[in-house]
């Protein structure tokens, strides 16, 4: 049996999606439970709102506990097989369904988004045919830019390598772009305004934390009228 977390690898979620399959949102996860085609036996899927990452397990129905054979490749004979099978079958079409290649390689950009998207209702528009891993976050109401993601030559931001790398560019006052500058991992914004924009490197260096708590702000600051 593949494992489960290879059905998912790659992929991201789309919560639209997920609702139109029969997934309930439940404050931190989207749940799923199906009866399987043996009687007493149901499939249960979370899936995290914040990382993506599932979980899903075949339960018997009547103690409640988890049929851990449905996972063991070496249980062998009719009834485990079918049970297994229908298992399978269920997380490929949960996953053709409901998800989509991730085109960023960086945990940090993958999370972002789904941050963006779980905080604000927001999805990355891919904007450049001829750059189809850049995209940008930009206000339902004004429709301004505060977040770019791109893929970028190391060399070209100000990294002595040239292996190309995934950044992100936010909208920041001024003087905090002054102060956050090093050079390592953070650095003038790669082709915007220097003056309002900031990159920040997204190889996990920069905690988690701080590029929402910098991507809150950017998105504040372009509610205003300031130069993009």
């Amino acid at each position: 049996m593949t494992k489960n977390e290879d059905l998912f690898s790659g992929r991201s979620f789309d919560p639209e999606k997920l609702k139109a399959f029969g997934f309930t949102e439940r404050e931190d996860f989207f749940t799923y439970s199906r009866p399987l085609g043996v009687i007493g036996f149901e499939a249960r899927i979370r899936i995290s709102k914040k990382t993506g990452k599932v979980f899903a397990d075949v339960f018997d129905t009547e103690t409640e506990e988890i049929y851990v054979l449905a996972k063991v490749p070496e249980a062998t004979g009719a009834f485990v097989g079918k049970i297994r099978d229908d298992f399978e079958r269920l997380l490929q079409d949960a996953s053709r369904e409901c998800s989509v290649p991730e085109t960023f390689r960086s945990d940090t950009v993958r999370r972002l988004i789904r941050h963006i998207g779980n905080e604000y209702g927001d999805e990355p528009e891919f904007l450049w045919e001829r750059f189809p891993r850049n995209a940008v976050f930009r206000r339902k109401d004004n429709k301004k830019w505060y977040a770019v993601l791109l893929t970028a030559n190391g060399s070209k931001i100000g990294l002595p390598s040239d292996e190309d790398v995934e950044i992100v560019n936010l909208k920041l006052p001024p003087e905090k772009i002054a102060g956050l500058i090093d050079g390592k991992r953070f650095f003038a914004g790669y082709h915007m305004n220097k003056t309002h924009w900031i990159t920040i490197l997204a190889d996990g260096s920069v905690p988690f934390e701080t590029v929402c708590s910098l991507s809150s702000e950017s998105r504040s600051a372009a509610a205003k009228k300031t130069t993009r």
